[in-house]
């Protein structure tokens, strides 16, 4: 008995929400997404001196001379954009707990459309004895915007085809009520390099790849006779 109360009481629902949908009025909320690949045309790296010290007055002199002609080197080659990093001193303690030294860090931030430059820059520079951080791709922002203008028609289509399966269903037309569209999808993770010098470094070798972009549309349409 208890059985067949539940069922009468899920199917009474059912048609109450049936019923609640074809009326005129009615809202129903929808999402729909579609993604396409952009390439990954610009190219960032990070790269660090890093030196140690018992004077910091001295220390901060050479790290100063070590970024300078670093700078120097990198902006002999115009299409590599650069800028200064996150920069860092501590003191080092000894087995007294008093300070025995000090450790400076300084990084160059690296950006490129051409890959290849990136990439040769990355080895000459580490021929310097400076550390590479890390390496990450993304689609430069002409391209992004592009993509992104494509995946937006796919996915308020692709809304537009639920939306209308919906109310065909239901027997209605409809309207939109309500719709928001959001972007998904980002540059590739950056590659974390060991922290390691190499007295012969050769180029680093990049694979741009691709990156998904995402683009989410959801709302609420009204459904109407």
């Amino acid at each position: 008995m208890l059985k067949k109360l539940f069922l009468h009481a899920a199917v009474f629902a059912a048609s109450l929400l049936v019923s609640a949908l074809a009326q005129a009025g009615a809202t129903v909320a929808l999402s729909a997404e579609a993604s396409r690949p952009a390439a990954n045309d610009t190219v960032d790296a990070v790269v660090y001196a890093e030196m140690s010290g018992r004077d910091p007055a001295e220390l901060a002199q050479r790290m100063n001379r070590e970024i300078a002609e670093a700078l120097k080197l990198v902006r002999s080659q115009p299409e590599i954009t650069v800028k200064s990093g996150q920069q860092s001193s501590h003191p080092v303690y000894g087995s007294d707990r008093r300070i025995d030294s000090w450790r400076m860090r300084s990084e160059l931030l690296l950006s490129s459309g051409d890959v290849a430059a990136v990439s040769n820059m990355v080895g000459r520079l580490q021929q310097r004895k400076l550390l590479l951080g890390g390496i990450s791709q993304r689609p430069s922002v002409a391209t992004r915007k592009q993509v992104e203008e494509v995946a937006t028609r796919d996915a308020l289509s692709a809304f537009s085809q639920r939306a209308s399966v919906i109310a065909s269903a239901l027997g209605r037309s409809w309207k939109i009520k309500q719709l928001s569209v959001n972007q998904q999808g980002g540059a590739v993770p950056m590659f974390r390099a060991a922290s390691v010098m190499m007295a012969d470094a050769a180029p680093a070798p990049i694979e741009a790849g691709e990156s998904e972009v995402t683009i989410v549309v959801s709302g609420e349409i009204e459904l109407s006779e």
